[in-house]
C-alpha cells in the first residue's frame, strides 16, 4: 500500500508513537511466546484507537515505519487490517467468528458500467451460490445490496469497521444490509474496471469460514464452480458488460487480488475493444510500452494504435505498479507475454524515462507513440459516452 510520507520533523501523537512502539516489538520478536506477548498489546491499543475513530494515528504510525522498520509496518498492517475485517461474537451463549469479505468482479463494455443497489430478489440467488461454492457448511451471509465502484468503497480503516459493524447486525438479524446509495460518491466512467460485491460470513467460533478450510475441499474447484456457478446470477444488473468473476475472499486481500487481476483484464478487454469498436483485428495493432515516472518508476502506460500509425494513439491502458514492484521487477515481459497471448505482433517498449503527463483539458494520462512521445488517445470516431482510459 502506498503512503505518502511523513516529515521527520513531525512529531507522533502519543497513540501513534505507542503503536509504532508495539509493531517494532513484534516485529522484532524471537519466539512465539513474545509474539503472543506484543500482539496482544498492539491488537489492544489499535482496536481501541478504531472504535475511537482514530483515523490519523493509524495512518501517522504506518507512515512512519514504512520509512524506519518495513518489518514492523508489515506487521502494523496486518493487525489494522484484521481488526477492521474481522471480530468475534458472543450471541445466545456462543461465540461467532465474522468475516469481511469482497467477491470482485472485473469488468468491460463500450457503455457505462453499472454499479448501485441490488434488489432483495437478486441478493437471494447469489447468497445461496456463494454458500454452495465458496464458504463453509455451518455459514450465515449478510451481504450489502450494493453493487461497489473502486471509488465507493470505505476510504479509510475507521469506516471499514463501521462497515463491518453494519453488516454484523444484519447478519444477526439474518438480514441483508441496506445501503443508502446516495451517501456514496459518484462513479467515474472507465471502460474496464472492478465491481464489488461485500459481505460478512459468521460461523461457530473456530470452524472453517471458506469452503477451501473444510477437509474435503479445494481453492480451484471453488472458484471454478463459483465463476460458473454464480455468474450468471450478475447478468441483470451488468447488461452490455463482459464480466469475470473473481474468488470472494477476505476483504483486504481480495481487494488487492482484484488490483493485481485487472491490469492483465484491461489489456485484454482493450485490445477487444479496439477489435469491436474499429474493426482492428490484434495482429494489425502496434502496442508501444513506456515507463513513467514521478520521483520513482510509478506506472507503465501502453499505447494501442495501427501498426502504420506512427505519431497515434487510438486508446490507452495504464499499469500502475503494486505493492513491491520497482523499476526491478520483471513487468515488462509480462505485459509484452499478456500482448502475444492476445495475438498482438508488433510491441515497442521504450527504454527511456519518461514523464507523467496528463492532459491540461480533460486530466487524462497521455500514451507513448512509436516515436517515443506522449500524446492523447484519440479514436477516429470519439464516442463521448466511454473513456479513453483503461485501468
Amino acid at each position: 500500500m502506498k503512503r505518502s510520507r511523513l516529515s521527520a520533523r513531525e512529531r507522533l501523537s502519543r497513540n501513534a508513537a505507542e503503536l509504532q512502539r508495539l509493531a517494532i516489538g513484534l516485529s522484532e520478536s524471537g519466539g512465539r511466546l513474545e509474539d503472543i506477548f506484543w500482539e496482544s498489546l498492539l491488537v489492544s491499543h489499535t482496536r481501541t484507537l478504531i472504535q475511537d475513530g482514530a483515523e490519523e494515528d493509524l495512518n501517522a504510525a504506518l507512515d512512519r515505519l514504512y520509512e524506519s522498520s518495513p518489518a514492523a509496518c508489515d506487521e502494523l498492517v496486518d493487525v489494522v487490517e484484521a481488526e477492521v475485517e474481522s471480530c468475534i461474537l458472543e450471541m445466545d451463549g456462543k461465540q461467532y467468528d465474522i468475516q469481511l469479505f469482497a467477491a470482485p468482479i472485473l469488468v468491460w463494455s463500450r457503455y457505462v458500467i453499472p454499479s448501485g443497489s441490488i434488489g432483495s430478489a437478486s441478493l437471494v440467488p447469489i447468497k445461496t451460490q456463494l454458500g454452495a461454492h465458496v464458504f463453509s457448511a455451518d455459514v450465515r451471509l449478510a451481504l450489502a445490496d450494493y453493487l461497489f465502484s473502486p471509488d465507493q468503497l470505505p476510504h479509510s480503516y475507521c469506516d471499514t469497521w463501521k462497515l463491518l459493524q453494519s453488516l454484523v447486525k444484519a447478519a444477526i438479524k439474518r438480514s441483508d444490509f441496506r445501503l443508502d446509495g446516495a451517501q456514496l460518491p459518484e462513479t467515474f466512467p472507465f471502460l474496464s474496471d472492478v465491481r464489488y460485491l461485500l459481505g460478512v460470513a459468521m460461523v461457530p467460533h473456530g470452524t472453517p469460514v471458506f469452503r477451501w478450510n473444510e477437509s474435503d475441499g479445494n481453492r480451484d474447484t471453488a472458484r471454478s464452480a463459483w465463476e460458473k456457478q454464480g455468474g450468471a446470477n450478475f447478468a441483470a444488473f451488468l447488461t452490455g458488460c463482459a464480466y469475470q468473476l473473481l474468488l470472494p475472499n477476505a476483504y483486504h486481500f481480495a481487494c488487492r487480488s482484484a488490483d493485481l487481476e485487472s491490469r492483465a483484464y484491461a489489456v485484454k478487454a482493450s485490445i477487444a475493444f479496439l477489435q469491436a469498436s474499429q474493426g482492428l483485428m490484434p495482429e494489425e495493432l502496434r502496442a508501444v510500452i513506456a515507463p513513467c515516472y514521478d520521483q520513482r518508476l510509478e506506472e507503465y502506460r501502453i499505447g494501442f494504435a495501427p501498426r502504420d500509425q506512427d505519431h497515434q494513439v487510438f486508446h490507452g491502458v495504464v499499469w500502475t505498479l503494486l505493492g513491491a514492484e520497482d523499476e526491478h521487477s520483471e513487468v515488462v515481459p509480462q505485459i509484452e507475454a499478456i500482448l502475444c497471448d492476445c495475438g498482438v505482433q508488433d510491441i515497442v517498449a521504450l527504454e527511456h524515462r519518461m514523464p507523467l503527463e496528463f492532459c491540461d483539458d480533460c486530466g487524462a494520462p497521455m500514451f507513448p507513440t512509436a516515436e517515443g512521445d506522449l500524446v492523447h488517445a484519440e479514436m477516429p470516431e470519439q464516442n463521448d459516452a466511454i473513456s479513453q482510459t483503461l485501468h
